[in-house]
């Protein structure tokens, strides 16, 4: 689990594909503190098991159905990722909880600079977007942020100006896709609401249909 609180950023400095998977190379400093072989390590959000490391690098592997679901398949060498440390029972809560599991990719539709803060809108899978409620939380890129204003098919955040400067959502351009993790409690809400959860719900019609009466 995370928060999304990015701890640093790093750079990609290798990537090695095969078999529709892909080994990635990251230099980086602040998370290799205390982290060994298996430990998860999220890169834009997606949670990730360090396979390797060394003197200010650690690897990871992404399987076939990671890059599909996420946006680390259209890194390369270069690229600029946000990375987070999983979370310690010890450490505060600064973010929201946040699992590391991508749900899709959301597309950036506008951006605006509000006093020192600046509003993205983002455009999200109607699946997606079900989940996203005002002054509820979103995961984009690994960075845990409130929504400020939901719409038909997207949402906006407003981003002050410590997260811009120290996250690669500085980077982004309209058109640009991020990876997007809607909250895990609003999860289990949708599931528990939904009509093939309440068709299952146990009543007299249950038990008589199944036999126990």
């Amino acid at each position: 689990m995370f928060t999304g609180i990015i701890e640093e950023t790093g750079t990609i400095t290798a990537v090695k594909k095969e078999n529709n998977s892909a080994y990635f190379k990251i230099a980086a400093k602040t998370v290799l503190e205390g982290t060994k072989a298996g430990d998860s390590i999220a890169v834009n959000g997606a949670c990730q098991t360090v396979t390797k490391l060394g003197d200010g690098w650690f690897e990871v592997f992404s399987s076939y159905e990671t890059l599909r679901l996420t946006t680390l398949g259209s890194l390369n060498a270069g690229s600029v990722v946000n990375l987070e440390r999983a979370l310690r029972l010890s450490d505060r809560l600064g973010g929201h909880i946040v699992s590391g599991h991508v749900d899709a990719a959301a597309v950036l539709k506008a951006k605006n600079s509000v006093g020192e803060a600046v509003e993205f809108v983002f455009k999200a899978p109607e699946a997606q977007m079900r989940q996203i409620a005002k002054k509820g939380s979103v995961t984009l890129d690994g960075v845990s942020l409130t929504v400020a204003e939901v719409f038909q098919d997207s949402f906006s955040v407003a981003v002050i100006p410590h997260t811009i400067e120290n996250t690669t959502l500085k980077f982004l351009k309209i058109g640009d896709k991020v990876n997007l993790e809607t909250d895990l409690l609003s999860k289990y809400v949708e599931k528990y609401l939904s009509p093939d959860h309440n068709k299952n719900t146990l009543d007299i019609e249950f038990l008589k249909e199944n036999g126990f009466l």
